[in-house]
């Protein structure tokens, strides 16, 4: 497994090196000053920032997790996508997914050679 992550000190610190190795996980990290390197992670982390968290005041842990999952939940689920043909990812799975039972044939094809 691997996490792609840019040159903050959160990334680069001891604590997430060790997590990391412990895990299997191999860190790669961008290019330092290309924020391009990641530019779909960047454009989400603003959407995060705007629509989230500038958007509530926050009064406790558990409301802060309420908050964030139920904007989770509509930004994975309900929002249309500009990648996904402005599609929700519900319709685009709906849409580019072949049914179980095409599936499951194509499982007894791969078998039978």
């Amino acid at each position: 497994s691997q996490i792609q992550v840019d040159n903050g000190p959160e990334f680069t610190s001891k604590a997430l090196d060790q997590w990391a190795s412990e895990h299997g996980v191999r860190l790669q990290f961008i290019r330092p000053g290309k924020p391009v390197d990641n530019a779909h992670i960047e454009s989400f982390n603003g959407r995060f920032r705007d629509e989230c968290l500038n958007q509530h005041t926050f009064r406790s842990l558990h409301d802060a997790q309420q908050k964030i999952e139920a904007w989770r939940l509509d930004y994975n689920a309900a929002r249309p996508h500009s990648a996904l043909g402005y599609l929700t990812p519900a319709e685009y799975r709906e849409k580019h997914q072949p049914p179980t039972a095409q599936i499951a044939n194509l499982c007894v094809v791969d078998r039978l050679g």
